[in-house]
């Protein structure tokens, strides 16, 4: 436990402006939400804890599953599509609290995004350095939808376990990353996009160690080789030549960063900070084995839940796509959202929609493709483009889209190199106009359709 303060303190020192400006924009955003509440008679909490999705939370928190809604059209809404892990919390902090499932949902929600912002931030600053993990953090907090981060909804509880599983596979801790892959996928059926992460990431380890071990077989037999052929001309000292041609070669190989992996990748476009002091790699054989059970583990919670709901609806593997489809949700491809944007041009007064919806699509490609460039670390590029793949192509809900898209967090770390990179009143201007927009769009939101 000492160990763990020892780490975790200093940790939490270097991600404290990241987590206090972050906190500065929810907070921000909560107060628009209750002036304008306020002014509209309406109560801001209730829109936070006990509408849409919230709702069919806390029925699972308090009665379990079971629960459905029969429309006259024959839809079948069933609670069976909301992953368990949310509920599962409610009713533990209900029970051992005097709050109720709203209130802990609540509670949790708000615990959830300050633990997804520091695992932003951790991402982000291991990869592009303290500066850029700053600004990714107010990046997310100031997206257009930020204010789902503070509902008694699963995507901050999703994105703060998404984040610290990526977090876990780019410093090598592959059980802690399977252990949090298999937490997402209780949470949201895009934790297919964290266990894909994390097997995309061990099979690319597993690839790049066999490779260094062909290239060190190579170099052994081209070091006997030359060997030999000192040893054929009498010249003594032949085994020293080798090893010191091999230690040569090993040196070369740290000097350039290409030591052998120790289960993730390097961090690309930033320098190491000084860390609390050196560690002993584990042996090759155990950091194998550690990485085999974290691949092992990671999609074991939604296959859990997905098998379950096919057992308990009697329709097997495939069970829990019938429960999405009574709500008219599938996977297309993106066949129904290309309809329903092109929709928007038949009339001139919904056409400037349309050309939003373009542009928003635009830009998170645009994004997606900058990412790819920058050369952000592979497990980044998978989680992304899955979490993108399925919130544009999903078949229904089109309104909820940019909250779909809100765990993709790694597509706003080229914004975040960006902003990094401006001076620092300028960067601080810019935030605090997104911010104010953001926060003001929220409260319009909620008070008006808000999230389905």
């Amino acid at each position: 436990m000492t160990d763990l303060g020892t780490r975790t303190e200093p940790a939490l020192r270097r991600a404290a402006p990241a987590l206090l400006g972050y906190a500065a924009v929810r907070a921000l955003g909560l107060l628009a939400l209750a002036l304008w509440s306020a002014a509209r008679d309406k109560s801001a909490y209730t829109l936070l804890t006990a509408r849409w999705d919230a709702l069919w939370y806390t029925r699972v928190a308090e009665l379990g599953y079971g629960y459905e809604v029969r429309l006259p059209n024959g839809d079948v809404h069933s609670n069976l599509a909301f992953f368990p892990l949310l509920p599962w919390l409610e009713r533990l902090l209900s029970a051992t609290t005097p709050l109720s499932y709203a209130d802990a949902g609540f509670v949790i929600s708000l615990l959830a995004s300050l633990t997804a912002a520091w695992g932003v931030f951790a991402v982000a600053d291991q990869v592009y350095g303290r500066r850029a993990g700053v600004c990714a953090v107010l990046l997310w907090a100031v997206l257009p939808v930020g204010i789902v981060q503070s509902m008694a909804y699963s995507e901050s509880l999703f994105t703060a376990l998404a984040a610290w599983s990526l977090y876990a596979v780019l410093t090598g801790r592959w059980v802690t990353a399977g252990l949090l892959a298999l937490l997402a996928g209780l949470t949201r059926p895009v934790g297919l996009a964290v266990v894909a992460a994390v097997w995309v990431a061990g099979i690319a380890a597993f690839l790049r160690e066999r490779g260094d071990r062909a290239s060190s077989g190579s170099a052994t037999a081209a070091d006997e080789e030359a060997a030999s052929a000192v040893r054929a001309q009498g010249a003594p000292h032949a085994d020293s030549f080798v090893r010191n041609r091999s230690a040569a070669g090993e040196c070369g190989a740290q000097a350039t960063g290409h030591a052998p992996a120790t289960g993730g990748p390097s961090p690309a476009g930033r320098t190491p900070d000084a860390g609390p002091g050196p560690t002993r790699a584990p042996s090759p054989g155990t950091a194998l084995v550690r990485r085999a059970l974290g691949m092992a583990l990671a999609p074991l919670g939604a296959a859990a839940y997905v098998l379950w709901v096919g057992h308990r609806t009697g329709k097997g593997p495939l069970g829990y796509l019938d429960v999405q489809a009574g709500w008219r949700n599938g996977f297309d491809g993106g066949y129904a959202f290309a309809r329903f944007v092109a929709d928007k041009f038949t009339s001139f007064p919904s056409a400037p929609a349309g050309v939003g919806l373009i542009v928003g699509v635009g830009l998170v490609v645009w994004l997606y493709v900058v990412c790819a460039r920058q050369g952000q670390p592979l497990p980044l590029l998978v989680y992304a483009g899955v979490v993108t793949a399925l919130a544009l192509c999903a078949s229904s809900y089109f309104g909820s889209k940019p909250r779909l898209l809100m765990p993709a967090f790694p597509l706003l770390f080229p914004l975040a190199l960006a902003l990094a990179r401006a001076r620092t009143r300028r960067s601080a201007a810019i935030v605090t106009l997104v911010a104010t927009a953001s926060a003001l769009y929220g409260a319009f939101w909620l008070n008006g359709s808000g999230p389905p």
